[in-house]
């Protein structure tokens, strides 16, 4: 690492002293907070196994930069808000980054940008099908035993793509030329659990019945007797998707789009709705369910409708459902549902958080590889969001949040992100609050010192997930 250390400046706004600025020769960095992530990954092996399902097709006895140094580079810097491969021309030098990746602080520097790009175009095919196991065997391995019920949010996200990339297509629905990638995501522990890159104009649940084929007969493996429940809006409610969900037998609960027959059937329920509104002058909410089968439908299924009128005007949305209870309690069914849009906050953290949407090397095949590293930065986040959450005690007893509705809900929400910034945080949050953070390096023959600020505002927080790594009781929060 080169230091210029002849270069100095000046300011002059203080009136008794001038302050000079020049280059320090110590080893210093500005994302000291990715130290706990490094060390939660040393225990979980995350990119670890993530490296080990890459065919390297290269020279082993020539290599200066292995595929798990690169991996480690990537995750780490899409973590800390580096999500391009420009960006390691600079981070190459810097000490912590070298530390994440195993290398001594003031040792040789790490991979340049055009290494990055042979890396991820050197992925094949066989290495990304490797990767999806990946995924699964990870979120397997993140239970201590085997759960009851699991419930899966699928959702497509538009990634608009802005030049020449391998199979980006014009989508009339968006508007854009994009890529399409779909998610599985688990409701139960916010992890990416299935991840596809697909062309931009395709339907957006193509391929979503395979993902979703392949994730059940993997988790049965493990878990036989395991109750699974997928979720997904109308774009997912095809025939194809409820086709397979029946054969695998397990529960789904899809969108459905609004149609004539389905209006003629839900009129009464919303003119109630508007009655109700008109003599009370509170926003009214009904619900009503009934058999409907759509004319290329081989069987009929259960659906719910909501009825909503209020000064904004009136709504209506449908949902087709096999989950049990919904032909006596449509309204908690509807419910059930309606929290997916917690699965979109997942979807929300990892296009604009973590921006998934840096899909630019040329290959499609290497997109597809860079969306599996924004998945496992996500899932490393997750995982330690997660460990030190502390959701707060309620002051006074108050129903599960599942149930709360308006104001309540929101308030609620907002009482555990004041209380747990941490625990409730998106990747902005906790580059604010942990990751970004100078630090000095000093390195001796005994051991490596990481020197924080001591009148760093957030220094609390940064001892509170040290402490849990470090298998110490973790103070509350004044």
């Amino acid at each position: 690492m080169s230091v210029q250390s002849a270069w100095q400046g000046s300011f002059s706004f203080l009136d008794n002293l001038p302050i000079v600025v020049e280059p320090s020769a110590a080893l210093l960095t500005s994302d000291a907070g990715l130290l706990p992530f490094r060390e939660l990954d040393q225990r979980l092996h995350l990119t670890e196994q993530f490296a080990q399902a890459l065919d390297d097709p290269r020279d082993l006895e020539l290599v200066s930069h292995t595929f798990l140094e690169m991996t480690r580079a990537r995750v780490y810097g899409i973590l800390a808000d580096y999500e391009d491969q420009n960006d390691h021309d600079a981070l190459r030098a810097d000490p912590i980054f070298k530390l994440l990746a195993g290398r001594a602080p003031d040792g040789p520097d790490l991979a340049s940008q055009p290494t990055h790009s042979r890396f991820e175009n050197a992925i094949s095919v066989r290495s990304l099908f490797r990767l999806r196991d990946v995924f699964i065997d990870q979120f397997i391995a993140s239970f201590a035993t085997a759960p009851k019920h699991l419930t899966f949010d699928i959702d497509a996200v538009d990634d608009p793509a802005h030049g020449e990339q391998q199979l980006v297509l014009f989508h009339g629905y968006f508007e854009q030329y994009q890529y399409f990638p779909s998610f599985i995501t688990c409701a139960d522990n916010d992890q990416v659990v299935v991840l596809s890159l697909r062309p931009g104009a395709v339907h957006a649940a193509l391929g979503a019945d395979d993902d979703v084929e392949y994730l059940v007969n993997r988790l049965r493996q493990a878990w036989p007797d395991v109750h699974l429940h997928v979720r997904g809006d109308a774009g997912n409610g095809v025939p194809w998707m409820y086709a397979v969900c029946e054969r695998l037998r397990i529960d789904y609960t899809f969108g459905l789009s609004s149609n004539a027959v389905l209006k003629r059937h839900s009129d009464a329920l919303l003119e109630r709705a508007v009655a109700a509104f008109a003599a009370t002058g509170q926003a009214q909410r009904l619900f009503e369910a009934f058999w409907y089968q759509a004319g290329t439908w081989e069987l009929p299924r259960w659906v719910i409708v909501k009825a909503e009128a209020n000064a904004l005007g009136t709504n209506r949305r449908f949902i087709v459902t096999t989950r049990s209870g919904a032909q006596v309690l449509p309204e908690a069914t509807y419910n059930d549902y309606a929290a997916r849009g917690e699965g979109e906050n997942r979807n929300k953290e990892l296009k604009c958080g973590l921006l998934i949407d840096r899909t630019s090397d040329h290959r499609f095949m290497a997109n597809f590889f860079r969306l599996y590293l924004h998945g496992l930065a996500y899932n490393l986040l997750v995982r330690l969001r997660r460990a030190v959450a502390s959701p707060p005690a309620p002051l006074h007893p108050e129903p599960p949040a599942e149930v709360l509705e308006g104001r309540a809900r929101r308030n609620h929400f907002s009482r555990r992100r004041a209380h747990d910034p941490l625990g409730e945080g998106q990747p902005c949050t906790w580059r604010s609050l942990l990751i970004k953070v100078a630090a000095e390096i000093v390195v001796s023959t005994r051991r490596i010192v990481v020197r924080l600020c001591g009148t760093w505002p957030y220094l609390d927080w940064y001892r509170r997930v040290c402490q849990y790594l470090q298998g110490q009781a973790i103070e509350p929060t004044g």
